[in-house]
């Protein structure tokens, strides 16, 4: 009989990659997708650690499967990624209807953990290091024409809000040979986008050395080297740290032609003290510095950004900081957060946590004034035209796609996804813009497309 698998994915890029891997291991086992709960042989949870509702969403939906696993002993249900990691067998001991607990670092041994849980009962596996990297694992990709690459895992830096260094370890960086004979692959099968992965992807390279040499491969260097694989269209990637962004590496964006205009550069912070208390190694000026350094390098790149609001300790006049640094900076789009308590983290045990109220005060001026920059940015664009890639159908029918500066374009129709179209923006919203295409794919194109 034919055994399914229904996978949910929680949190950011990295566990999209890893979904990725965890579908590709199952398929290549002789599983097939499913979105229908009652009728999974598997059911995989890859969760997250950064919100401070991810805990009561997993158990939440651990919570809706105790009744289907009693009807279905044969059900094996599986936690994964970064809660996995974090609580480990505190999750065995919540939901003891779980089969197998498995974090990070332990994916390769998924489906010898599920095979042990149909013998042996419950497994956990978090040890803290693989010799494996998860992208030597196969994948199974929902679109065809863009794909994840992970050329590091795990961050040496010490964010006092940040979890990823207790879930993700140490950085690791993938040797760059494996990382260009990815992309070549990639390329060879369609993909016309690439986004390169890790923690802080401009630190890559820093444990490796080059073969034969004393020196140590770099994120720029990398860069110019996936501009030459012959196929690739965009090249994007996240996410960098301010204080690591170098010269080199803006000076690579600025003459790789496949490096697509965008850069998300997480502010955090418009507050010194603040950013002092975040251990973030840079200071407001030096950050908006950054950025006068980069627009001038690259014109008409777009910004993006995350901003924590109500960080322990944060004063009002800390946060009128934030507002002015906002407003000088004049990001694109912004990731605005409520900020929330980790388990494990330096900064959820700080006193002065701000109260609930206030924090959602300022969160919503915040909100309201980002919201009247990004429209004002989005405006400028009304009359240009632009190359969209074509992502899929929209939330409300039609045709959505990216600009290279990964702005979201609305188009009338239906277009295959991964086709290229020129296109004149005719509306702006503060979260996409409104498009006419003005020149029709080719023939070429929407066949490859349609292969894709």
């Amino acid at each position: 009989m034919e055994r399914r698998y229904l996978l949910r994915t929680f949190g950011c890029q990295m566990n999209e990659h890893d979904s990725e891997r965890i579908a590709g291991l199952l398929t290549a086992d002789g599983y097939v997708p499913t979105e229908d709960a009652a009728r999974a042989d598997v059911i995989v949870f890859n969760t997250c650690a950064i919100r401070e509702n991810a805990d009561n969403r997993l158990y939440g939906n651990l919570g809706h499967l105790r009744p289907l696993k009693e009807r279905n002993p044969n059900l094996r249900i599986v936690v994964a990624g970064c809660l996995a990691q974090k609580d480990g067998a505190g999750i065995l001991e919540r939901a003891p209807w779980v089969d197998v607990v498995v974090g990070t670092h332990a994916l390769p041994e998924l489906l010898a953990l599920l095979r042990a849980a149909q013998t042996e009962g419950p497994q956990l596996d978090v040890h803290e290091y693989t010799e494996v990297f998860p992208s030597a694992l196969p994948a199974r990709r929902e679109v065809a024409h863009h794909a994840w690459v992970s050329i590091s895992v795990g961050c040496d830096n010490a964010c006092t809000f940040c979890i990823v260094p207790l879930v993700r370890g140490p950085q690791r960086s993938r040797p760059m040979e494996d990382v260009l004979a990815e992309v070549r692959a990639l390329a060879g099968q369609g993909v016309v986008e690439v986004t390169l992965l890790g923690q802080n992807v401009n630190t890559y390279g820093r444990d490796l050395t080059v073969p034969g040499s004393p020196r140590r491969p770099r994120f720029a260097e990398l860069l110019r080297r996936v501009n030459e694989v012959e196929g690739l269209r965009r090249i994007r990637f996240t996410s960098p740290h301010p204080h690591d962004f170098t010269p080199d590496v803006i000076r690579a964006m600025a003459e790789c032609e496949k490096v697509c205009e965008h850069i998300h550069f997480p502010l955090q912070s418009g507050s010194d003290r603040i950013l002092r208390t975040m251990r973030r190694s840079y200071r407001r000026e030096r950050y908006l510095a950054w950025l006068e350094e980069i627009r001038a390098a690259i014109p008409g790149i777009a910004i993006t950004t995350d901003i924590i609001v109500g960080f322990p300790g944060e004063t009002e006049e800390d946060f009128r900081e934030t507002l002015e640094v906002v407003e000088r900076a004049r990001f694109d789009q912004a990731f605005m957060f409520q900020y929330s308590p980790r388990p494990g983290t330096r900064a959820a045990t700080m006193p002065h946590q701000v109260p609930k109220e206030v924090v959602q005060d300022r969160f919503d001026r915040l909100v309201a004034l980002q919201e009247r920059i990004s429209l004002e940015i989005m405006r400028e664009h009304v009359g240009r035209t632009v190359e969209v890639l074509v992502e899929g159908t929209g939330r409300k029918g039609g045709t959505q796609g990216r600009t290279r500066t990964n702005k979201v374009v609305h188009l009338p129709g239906e277009i295959p996804p991964g086709t290229f179209v020129r296109a004149r923006i005719v509306s702006a919203h503060p979260h996409h813009l409104v498009g006419e295409p003005v020149s029709a794919p080719t023939s070429a194109e929407r066949s490859l497309a349609a292969v894709r």
